[in-house]
């Protein structure tokens, strides 16, 4: 069969959809578009999906710049590198020996040259204690397989950490985690970065897993949803004075303009005015840039089916208005339209896979910012529903775009179902950290939906409590309901809010505050969670 079988293709790069700079940067050139002016999307450059295929070919027989392969704690050794060591008499053993490879989680030590195979490098890579392997650590290993490998002067690489044995998980799974994994550890950000020199070392772009054909249809699905996690990330880590509200109306008619089953309508802030866009428009009235409401349309099933929905939280920067945050950790918050992000890289990933469902995907964009019109505490706003909502905070403005969204979501589509996706509390990034999502529905067969995607792409989410006992906090004075609910449960009294604005839908809400960004000075998007809504829309197939 040669080093790879016949029917193993490689996973090609995809269109890669936030590659979109402004004109005044560095290399940007107009694209396509129906949009005019400010609103047109502009390329960019910036490094590419990685490729992936797969190889039947024995670790000591592949011809590579580098193999990967694993050891456990106690100087356990995986099946390939158990069949290198064979090979190089004893080479592995020997570094065990001697301490320079200790099975720890993530470690990795570099090879080089070894005799008796045909790769010219090995690096074995730390998989921890066998007895307590699982998931988790098995994602965990190659992301640290594939940073120790972006640091390595080659091009291609084959892992054979695919064949280390998870507990309840099969080749398919392995495969598209490894993937998927491994992508998220070599994306770079470059678009705001001086370009490099064209005599560049050599970066990682190939790598090989060893699985047989089962995994062909793995692989390709996290090629797609890799696709849509980029354009999460590059879209989020935009600075805002380049993604803002008409950039992201852009980057959607773009995406949209070269896909035949995808249409995209932009709402800009007179026509909202005019449907009547009460609590929404209220938040844009403090910036200068212009609020847009965002509808992508992908026609992948039957005409009459009606589509799964999803709905962003797109607030390009958030300032607090007039309730001004403080001035540390105020850059991070280019991140709150991680939820946007979330939602667009989950269509991305859907129409890539050429998913048999009618999906929507809408974005309600703002800036929010203290200006001479910026709404006020104590301001009584008409929401789209025709609700009335008192301001007690103006940084409780993204439940304020997302109710109105909401509302004309389920007009405009009668939706199957409703997900929402916003970076929407501090309170959950206390109660939940960094790891998972805030998960919360009245529809228990949709949180389970939602959980179980989560655990099958390992972008968790935890269900809180949507009881009608918390939205006594939400009582008002003087309108029908106030955007915040006092000091505490802030997180679901934020999802309370919203569960008046879905009456009747079947509706879950991801609150990913925690999740959507890394923590630090150099902390990027994560793309979250794109993974757990593609692979929920991909159950539903």
């Amino acid at each position: 069969m040669g080093q790879e079988s016949a029917e193993i293709r490689t996973a090609q790069p995809l269109l890669q959809p936030g590659r979109f700079l402004p004109p005044t940067l560095p290399g940007a050139a107009n694209r396509k578009s129906s949009l005019s002016g400010h609103d047109r999307a502009h390329t960019g450059t910036h490094p590419m999906t990685l490729q992936f295929s797969l190889t039947n070919t024995a670790a000591t027989a592949v011809d590579s710049p580098c193999i990967v392969v694993g050891v456990y704690e106690q100087a356990v050794l995986g099946n390939a590198a158990e069949a290198v060591d064979r090979a190089t008499g004893g080479l592995i053993r020997q570094q065990l020996e001697s301490g320079d490879i200790s099975g720890k989680a993530g470690s990795t030590s570099v090879l080089f040259g070894p005799p008796g195979i045909a790769a010219k490098r090995v690096m074995v890579v730390g998989l921890g204690a066998q007895k307590s392997f699982d998931g988790a650590r098995f994602q965990k290993i190659h992301i640290e397989a594939a940073r120790a490998l972006g640091r390595l002067p080659l091009n291609a690489a084959v892992s054979y950490l695919t064949d280390v044995d998870v507990p309840g998980r099969d080749a398919a799974w392995r495969v598209r985690v490894a993937a998927l994994a491994s992508d998220f550890a070599a994306y770079r950000y470059t678009a705001t970065f001086k370009p490099r020199d064209k005599a560049k070392p050599a970066e990682l772009a190939t790598l090989a897993f060893a699985a047989g054909d089962e995994a062909h249809a793995a692989l390709e699905q996290a090629t797609a949803i890799a696709e849509g996690v980029r354009f999460a990330r590059e879209l989020a880590n935009l600075p805002p004075n380049i993604c803002n509200p008409a950039y992201i109306a852009a980057q959607a008619q773009a995406f949209a303009d070269l896909h035949d089953k995808v249409n995209c309508q932009v709402l800009d802030e007179a026509q909202m005015a005019e449907l009547g866009f009460g609590s929404l428009l209220a938040v844009a009235r403090g910036s200068a840039n212009k609020p847009r409401l965002i509808a992508l349309e992908y026609k992948g099933g039957d005409p009459d089916d009606k589509p799964y929905a999803l709905v962003g939280k797109g607030v390009t920067f958030d300032s607090g208005g007039l309730s001004l945050k403080p001035g540390p950790g105020m850059e991070d918050m280019k991140f709150d339209m991680g939820g946007a992000a979330g939602v667009m890289g989950a269509f991305v990933a859907a129409v890539k896979m050429g998913l048999k469902r009618n999906l929507v995907c809408v974005v309600p964009s703002v800036e929010n910012m203290p200006g001479g019109d910026s709404y006020r505490p104590s301001d009584v706003l008409t929401s789209l529903s025709g609700l009335t909502i008192e301001v007690l905070n103006t940084d409780a403005e993204g439940r304020l775009i997302l109710c109105d969204a909401l509302t004309w979501t389920a007009k405009t589509y009668q939706p199957h179902t409703i997900v929402d996706a916003a970076t929407l509390t501090g309170a959950c990034v206390v109660a939940l950290g960094k790891h998972a999502s805030g998960l919360m529905s009245k529809h228990d067969d949709l949180a389970a939906e939602l959980l179980a995607a989560g655990e099958e792409t390992l972008d968790r989410a935890w269900r809180l409590p949507l009881w009608d006992d918390y939205q006594v906090q939400l009582e008002s004075g003087f309108a029908d309901v106030a955007n915040i609910g006092g000091k505490t449960a802030g997180a679901i009294t934020a999802g309370c809010f919203l569960s008046r604005f879905t009456d009747g839908q079947r509706w879950a809400h991801l609150d990913i505050a925690g999740t959507a960004w890394e923590d630090g000075r150099k902390g990027l998007a994560t793309g979250r969670p794109v993974a757990l809504l593609a692979q929920w829309l991909l159950d539903r197939e």
